[in-house]
């Protein structure tokens, strides 16, 4: 039998439904990528040190110095490789760290450029190597303020079928965890109280990989605070599918909150929400096979934590997906990569029959750093067409 309630109709996951899951060739790709990048801002950050101590650095000092810039990271991405420690989130610091420092070394080495002929150029030369650390703190901090201080981002839609004026709240990629908790909940349901959302939908990556930090902290409290008039819905997102799936549905049902693990829930007879799992389950039925089951004549929205299906969703009658995943690159330039890899890696869009919003997350994967980005929560007003 379906769980019913006053407001909402759940039908059933099916619990005999053998769930695979595959580690994807792009993780594999995207390893690779970050180890050669690596290498070439630690050769940035070398240059930049031998010409910030240009006359307080001896030759054999260079050396050593050389030794340590690029033996550190490397041995940290090789223990991690070979699962001694995990170092994972380190390196990503290291590899922030540099990737900043070599952007505030191309602007140094501009400058410098420009000016090179001038009789000024040693006075610059030493106004910029005292900036250096100024302009790279000044990122770090940027970086950290984009993490933490959300943004609130406003769409208005028009679903083409007759249906009641609604406001929902989206927020995608909390991955709770040691670096993100309590406080950040408490933010995130103040914002959604203060908005006054009818419905909340969080699709995706609702934990950081695991409860460990989530149940240390005693984050279900907070979590708790989030509740709008129609509900409170969440799906699974990758990094809730690392091998701590059951425990991560049960906390979050916990807080009260439903978690649709490829199902569907029909509120008020009003409104179908289609919640599917990452498709790191590669098992999961489609999304056309969950909409067999959907009453099409009701408003539909569908929550898909990638938009990695957004052309064969463009087809399909429903009205609207909402999704994360991408971080909008989280920091500059990956959101070059988001925008290769995906159709719609950020906003909203109409494609085909539906809309397509993928929001940039309201917290952060690995670091607390953000740029280009910022942590962001959506709201969404949708009317009908009567």
């Amino acid at each position: 039998m379906p769980l019913e309630t006053e407001k909402f109709i759940i039908r059933p996951f099916e619990q005999n439904r053998k769930t695979t899951y595959f580690m994807e060739t792009r993780y594999y790709i995207i390893f690779a990528s970050v180890i050669i990048g690596l290498q070439l801002f630690i050769f940035i950050f070398n240059r930049t040190l031998y010409w910030l101590f240009a006359e307080k650095i001896s030759s054999r000092n260079k050396k050593y110095l050389a030794l340590l810039t690029f033996g550190i990271p490397n041995l940290l991405w090789l223990v991690q490789a070979l699962q001694l420690f995990a170092t994972a989130r380190v390196i990503a610091f290291v590899l922030a760290l540099l990737l900043f420092s070599a952007f505030i070394s191309f602007g140094i080495a501009t400058i410098h450029f420009f000016f090179r002929r001038t009789k000024f150029i040693a006075q610059i030369d030493r106004t910029l190597r005292l900036a250096y650390p100024f302009l790279l703190s000044g990122l770090i901090g940027l970086s950290v303020y984009n993490a933490y201080t959300p943004k609130v981002t406003h769409y208005d839609i028009t679903f083409n079928k007759p249906m009641k004026s609604l406001r929902i709240g989206v927020a995608s990629d909390l991955h709770l965890g040691k670096f993100f908790g309590g406080k950040e909940l408490d933010k995130l349901a103040q914002i959604m109280n203060e908005q006054k959302v009818d419905l909340i939908l969080l699709p995706g990556d609702i934990m950081d990989d695991n409860v460990n930090a989530y149940l240390a902290e005693n984050m279900r409290p907070h979590l708790e605070k989030l509740r709008a008039p129609l509900g409170v819905y969440a799906t699974l997102g990758n990094h809730d599918f690392f091998g701590y799936q059951n425990e991560i549905t049960e906390e979050i049902h916990r807080a009260g909150i439903f978690v649709l693990k490829d199902q569907i829930a029909t509120i008020n007879n009003e409104l179908v929400l289609i919640g599917r799992n990452d498709d790191l389950d590669k098992s999961r039925p489609t999304t056309a096979e969950l909409l067999k089951q959907a009453d099409l004549n009701l408003p539909i929205i569908v929550l898909d934590h990638r938009p990695s299906e957004v052309e064969i969703h463009s087809s399909l009658p429903f009205d609207l997906q909402v999704s994360g995943h991408t971080h909008k690159g989280q920091i500059f330039p990956a959101n070059f990569i988001t925008a290769l890899t995906y159709r719609i890696d950020y906003g909203l869009e109409k494609i085909g029959n539906p809309y397509f919003m993928v929001t940039s997350g309201y917290g952060f994967w690995g670091i607390p750093m953000r740029l280009g980005s910022q942590s962001e929560i959506v709201i969404i007003d949708v009317k009908g067409n009567q």
